[in-house]
């Protein structure tokens, strides 16, 4: 087993090094040259309708030296929160954990768990709680967070919280079908989730 390992390692990576990574593609998307030429065989006198490849915009260049501000973009489903915003660090709640999020930082895709998201700019702390979303991380130090509900932690009543984390838990406990316990197990991960934020 130690041999067979030992000529892997010292065969070269032809493999590897003729693969591209989607950061060594070109910023500009190339034009859809071969949609175009079929369409004018079939039908000379018409314009070629557009495809998806002409409506993306170019891909944004990296740096070639490390940022001081990361730019974060936070939207909502009806409202945006924060456009271009250049701040210091994003910590987003991960499935994974907590994961802080600096200029420079690698590309990444991460899902949102409820929680707290915090954006530091200077020494001032924004805090909004997030009950689910994706954050997508670009090598060009730009965020861009998508939430699907998300408010100011400090809009956010206490009372109502310990309310309602004590009606799901009545609920679940109660519960009789799988549909009914599946729904009240997300309103006490909510709840939790909000009680963490407001008290930690």
């Amino acid at each position: 087993m130690f041999r067979r390992a030992t000529t892997l390692l010292r065969r070269p990576l032809n493999s590897a090094a003729s693969r591209r990574f989607s950061t060594d593609l070109p910023a500009e998307p190339a034009a859809d040259s071969s949609f175009v030429e079929a369409w004018k065989k079939v039908s000379p006198n018409i314009d070629p309708p557009k495809t998806p490849l002409s409506y993306l915009k170019p891909r944004p260049s990296i740096p070639s030296s490390l940022p001081t501000k990361l730019t974060v973009n936070f939207v909502l489903p009806y409202s945006s929160q924060l456009s271009s915003k250049e701040v210091d660090m994003v910590i987003v709640p991960a499935t994974t954990g907590q994961m802080g999020v600096l200029p420079g930082h690698v590309a990444t895709i991460a899902e949102l768990k409820p929680g707290v998201l915090s954006v530091h700019e200077g020494n001032d702390i924004t805090k909004y709680f997030v009950s689910s979303g994706f954050a997508f991380i670009h090598a060009n130090s730009v965020a861009d967070v998508i939430a699907v509900e998300a408010v100011p932690l400090d809009q956010i009543d206490a009372n109502l919280v310990q309310k309602g984390l004590q009606d799901f838990t009545q609920k679940l406990n109660s519960a009789t079908t799988d549909l009914e316990k599946a729904e009240a197990q997300i309103g006490v991960d909510v709840h939790s989730a909000l009680n963490s934020a407001l008290t930690g």
